[in-house]
């Protein structure tokens, strides 16, 4: 089999999950350059913890961790089996950093870009926490563990937003902010040249990385996939946009 590419996913809205709109469209086009997977080890700015923790529940639950959307989202019931015994192989690549953790499913940052993608729910998914204590290194470092698992066929899927400042969400905005905008393109132009450094020490950005990273959650799962790329992967970007002022729908496909 050939290696299995890393994708990050800027999710954006929950209401993505029930849309037709060009964001899902080209989720839809992300999956069709993706070799089924053998399962999905999925990386989510919404599941955040004190230390690494790795669900093996061969039936993990669905999560809707949103308030305020309509019913319709509410009923969205997206169940994909686990995968235990890849989630015990994946512990054990992260050098024993990781814990066994069932007390969280499948969250929205997941499931409502799954949903679009693969909407059989008949890949196994499985998932992994952001440590809550760490630096960009760390995860950068975690990511480049887990390389092992693309030459078994494991599609490694991080979801969150390079922009994600809630405080500032305009929600009938089309486009970003000039600070969220000039923060994605850095972001974006230093992934082209592969100076993956320069997104681990992001905050040298200055003010536009202060005001579109106030908290790192939601940026962490990028470092996954940088850190899990190799030196031959080619770049694909998609949703290339800043949307509702504060938030970036960018992604990023890194494949041979």
């Amino acid at each position: 089999m050939n290696k299995m590419p890393v994708v990050f996913v800027g999710h954006g809205s929950p209401m993505n999950a029930i849309e037709d709109n060009q964001f899902t469209r080209n989720w839809v086009e992300i999956s069709k350059q993706i070799p089924i997977p053998e399962a999905i080890l999925a990386i989510s700015g919404h599941w955040v913890t004190d230390g690494t923790r790795i669900n093996d529940d061969p039936h993990p639950e669905i999560v809707h961790d949103m308030y305020g959307f309509p019913r319709e989202l509410y009923e969205v019931d997206y169940r994909p089996k686990g995968a235990p015994e890849l989630a015990h192989f994946t512990k054990d690549l992260i050098l024993g950093n990781g814990l066994i953790d069932n007390s969280w499913g499948i969250d929205h940052g997941i499931w409502s870009i799954l949903k679009i993608m693969y909407p059989e729910a008949d890949i196994p998914v499985y998932h992994m926490s952001v440590s809550r204590n760490e630096n960009p290194d760390y995860h950068f470092n975690l990511g480049n563990e887990l390389k092992p698992l693309r030459d078994k066929g494991i599609l490694i899927f991080a979801s969150g937003n390079v922009v994600h400042n809630l405080a500032h969400i305009k929600w009938d905005m089309k486009g970003g902010y000039d600070w969220a905008v000039e923060f994605d393109d850095f972001i974006k132009g230093t992934i082209f040249e592969k100076k993956y450094r320069g997104v681990i020490d992001y905050r040298l950005a200055g003010v536009s990385a202060k005001l579109s990273v106030p908290t790192s959650e939601h940026l962490d799962p990028l470092f996954y996939i940088l850190g899990a790329a190799d030196e031959h992967d080619q770049l694909s970007i998609y949703n290339d946009s800043c949307t509702m002022g504060s938030l970036s729908m960018t992604s990023y496909l890194l494949k041979e």
